[in-house]
């Protein structure tokens, strides 16, 4: 690998990356929207899936990145600190839909189960950290079995889709996941155009987890809390744009998917970034500040899903108060 980039040349290039997220994922929420109908999939299903997969994009090629370069605090923080702000982000929409609380219009059993999934796949982890000596070749094998876990909570998903045993009680705020009407363009194009779309988004993850590099080595700043922070807050950018988008167009069940299935998605991250570090299981090199981000953002997807389930009514509900303030004391404790 080459040197890190010098600190203006890396600033400039995480500006460039802003502004190609920017415009790349306001046409990612359009499209997903769209393919979410005409494939029947559903928002729900479809912004778990397809967004959750192309919004993670940047975010892997950056820890990729930067666990290749051998830095293992900013390769785990990278994903952790992803799937933290990706949730401040929906606590931030509460502020934009004022009609009621986000999490009691976007009612969906699928998004309640995901974020159950995310829980379970984050305590994973935290088992990683605590037997670091357990190795298959230079990996852990909690990173094998991440990706085992993550495909069988999407056929979970599925089935409560296919087949819900429970139903959540609708009310004259909730916003039903209803078809639009067919679009004029064939499916191919359309699929042609979202996987585009993924491939700009993908190409900027690269750039970023070299800024972020070049930043750390010219400032001096921790390795994990720029990955948790600086990195973090560019490479969630598209879950940002998508949310937002998404509540423009009135597919609330769609945005808030994209955030929930993005953070689940993103726990495979970390398979990637334990699978490019070739120095031992990244688990035993990342240090007790990557414990710390990991233990806050456990609490934060806890809380998440006491929202969905508890569905406040009006305005910002107790986790929208909550998230930010325990990503906040999070990055203190971490400092």
């Amino acid at each position: 690998m080459n040197g890190p980039w010098p600190l203006w040349p890396s600033v400039i290039a995480l500006a460039v990356a802003v502004i190609v997220i920017v415009f790349a994922g306001s046409r990612l929420a359009r499209t997903a929207d769209e393919l979410a109908d005409r494939t029947g999939l559903g928002e729900a299903v479809a912004g778990a899936v397809f967004l959750g997969a192309v919004t993670s994009l940047p975010g892997i090629v950056t820890t990729a990145t930067g666990a290749l370069e051998g830095d293992a605090a900013f390769a785990l923080a990278n994903p952790v600190g992803g799937i933290a702000l990706q949730t401040v982000w929906l606590a931030i929409a509460d502020l934009l839909y004022r009609r009621a609380n986000l999490e009691h219009a976007a009612a969906s059993l699928e998004n309640l189960l995901q974020s159950i999934v995310l829980i379970a796949l984050l305590a994973l982890p935290v088992v990683a950290f605590a037997t670091p000596q357990l190795q298959i070749g230079w990996v852990h094998p909690v990173t094998i079995l991440i990706p085992v876990f993550y495909l069988y909570g999407l056929r979970l998903v599925r089935r409560m889709h296919d087949a819900p045993m429970w139903k959540p009680i609708r009310t004259n705020e909730t916003r039903e996941d209803n078809p639009a009407e067919e679009g004029t363009g064939s499916l191919a194009r359309l699929w042609i155009a979202f996987a585009a779309l993924g491939l700009v988004v993908g190409t900027t993850g690269w750039i970023i987890g070299r800024a972020g590099l070049g930043v750390i080595a010219a400032t001096g700043w921790p390795s994990g809390i720029t990955g948790f922070t600086v990195t973090t807050a560019i490479t969630s950018l598209p879950e940002l744009i998508v949310l937002i988008a998404a509540i423009r167009m009135g597919a609330l069940t769609l945005g808030v998917a994209n955030i929930i299935g993005g953070n689940v998605f993103d726990v495979l991250t970390l398979s990637v970034a334990d699978a490019f570090y070739l120095n031992g299981t990244i688990y035993s090199a990342a240090g007790a500040t990557s414990l710390v981000l990991l233990g806050g953002t456990l609490l934060i997807t806890a809380v998440l899903a006491a929202g969905l389930l508890l569905r406040d009514r009006r305005g910002v509900g107790f986790e929208g108060v909550s998230i930010p303030v325990i990503y906040a004391a999070t990055i203190v404790l971490a400092l």
